[in-house]
């Protein structure tokens, strides 16, 4: 998965913008964050605590939680070496999430 299919996967959803800061792209519902690149391979997705806990058991080479996000509703999806399905479900869900909130 490149971060071209995760902007287009992402800008179809309903509400949901692109921007970008120092040259990597965000997508946001309604100012609420939904999905982050944080380089060419990596993409920080929002996630409830039990939905992450639960994709990181299913797809632990998709997913991953690095210490730095342990205490934040986030998790890091890897689009080189993980699954385009789970990842795609992890976007949809992060935007019900932020739906839901907003």
């Amino acid at each position: 998965m490149e971060i071209a299919d995760v902007a287009r996967v992402t800008e179809a959803l309903a509400g949901v913008r692109r921007t970008a800061s120092d040259g990597l792209a965000q997508w946001r519902y309604h100012g609420r964050l939904v999905a982050r690149q944080l380089d060419n391979t990596h993409l920080v997705i929002r996630a409830d605590f039990e939905y992450r806990d639960s994709i990181v058991r299913q797809f632990p080479v998709t997913f991953s939680i690095p210490a730095r996000y342990a205490r934040h509703m986030m998790v890091v999806a890897d689009l080189e070496s993980g699954e385009q399905g789970a990842i795609e479900d992890a976007i949809e869900a992060a935007w019900g999430l932020q739906r839901r909130a907003g």
